[in-house]
């Protein structure tokens, strides 16, 4: 799609990255993963003179949600997760905000999305590749006409996400990849929620995990 851009912002202890997906021609967006810092985020879509309709949580831990409540208070938008991440969001010791922030939160969404669901989103078809491992309940967001994945902690440059954590496992996780991610044409351009940009092609060819 001519008209998509895509802009990167790091927020947070860990060095999360965001990610504002825009359809240019109508300045519709959606954010992906805000984690941190709701008054940094605000003001760049204030600064770019984009208009947010949702936000998308690849999954539940504080470094990717933990302002996803503010964001929709201010701007009056969903937030989406997938279903099974529903526990992982409202207890503090697996979305670690008790264990590794001490400061113990509940998250919160409106819809709770199903694998291989369609949505569509700022006039973007988004769809929902289930690919647990890293949580019980993670999820990638694939845009097919867009030619990009937002990846989460699913899926990293050359890595891939922790599995040590509450619902985690290696296995599962390889899996996903596997199944979900490593169809898709190698030219998809992977937006992972830590660390750089990559590709499916670079993945297949060059992560050791895989």
């Amino acid at each position: 799609m001519a008209n998509f851009a895509v802009k990167q912002f790091v927020v947070g202890p860990v060095c999360t990255n965001c990610y504002f997906a825009i359809n240019e021609k109508s300045k519709e967006m959606f954010v992906v993963d805000p984690g941190d810092q709701a008054d940094l985020l605000a003001k760049q879509i204030e600064g770019l003179g984009v208009k947010p309709v949702a936000v998308l949580l690849t999954h539940g831990h504080f470094d990717h949600a933990g302002a996803a409540e503010a964001l929709k208070e201010k701007y009056g938008i969903p937030v989406y997760v997938h279903e099974a991440e529903k526990e992982t969001m409202e207890d503090p010791n697996r979305n670690l905000s008790g264990s590794m922030m001490g400061n113990p939160e509940k998250y919160s969404a409106d819809y709770f999305v199903k694998d291989g669901e369609e949505l569509e989103i700022a006039g973007m078809k988004v769809q929902v590749l289930f690919t647990p491992g890293h949580t019980a309940g993670g999820a990638c967001y694939y845009l097919p006409n867009e030619m990009a994945v937002f990846s989460g902690d699913t899926l990293f440059c050359e890595s891939i996400g922790r599995t040590d954590f509450p619902g985690g496992s290696a296995s599962t996780l390889i899996r996903s990849i596997r199944e979900k991610l490593l169809p898709l044409a190698d030219f998809i351009k992977v937006y992972p929620g830590h660390n750089e940009i990559t590709t499916i092609g670079n993945e297949r060819g060059y992560n050791p995990f895989l």
